[in-house]
């Protein structure tokens, strides 16, 4: 069956860094429009970022932009999303999500992690 796992959240403090990353079992993340979402306390999913299966090209939500970084490593079928600059606003559950398009609404994409949190705090 179709899984995807995020690893990587914790906490960290203002400026500092963390990589998450999304494995996937029973599908080739190649083959998918991958995105990165996040969801805060009393606010709606939002996407954060993601890569084509195509061609590989990137998108960043213009809050993220020069901070986040996106990538694929399709021998480990993980997809990973480098954080630096954390801000005290990126506190949120992240979750990676595939889907035959790119898209930035979440309704868009058929298969979803389960999520794991990240909380920047001083």
């Amino acid at each position: 069956q179709v899984q995807l796992v995020e690893s990587g959240g914790g906490l960290v403090q203002p400026g500092g860094s963390l990589r998450l990353s999304c494995a996937a079992s029973g599908l080739t993340l190649d083959d998918y429009a991958i995105g990165w979402f996040r969801q805060a306390p009393g606010k709606e999913r939002e996407g954060v970022s993601g890569i084509s299966s195509s061609d590989g090209s990137t998108y960043y939500a213009d809050s993220v932009k020069g901070r986040f970084t996106i990538s694929r490593d399709n021998a480990k079928n993980t997809v990973y999303l480098q954080m630096n600059s954390l801000k005290f606003e990126d506190t949120a559950v992240y979750y990676c999500a595939a889907g035959t398009w790119s898209s930035w609404s979440p309704n868009d994409y058929d298969y979803w992690g389960q999520g794991t949190p990240v909380t920047v705090s001083s």
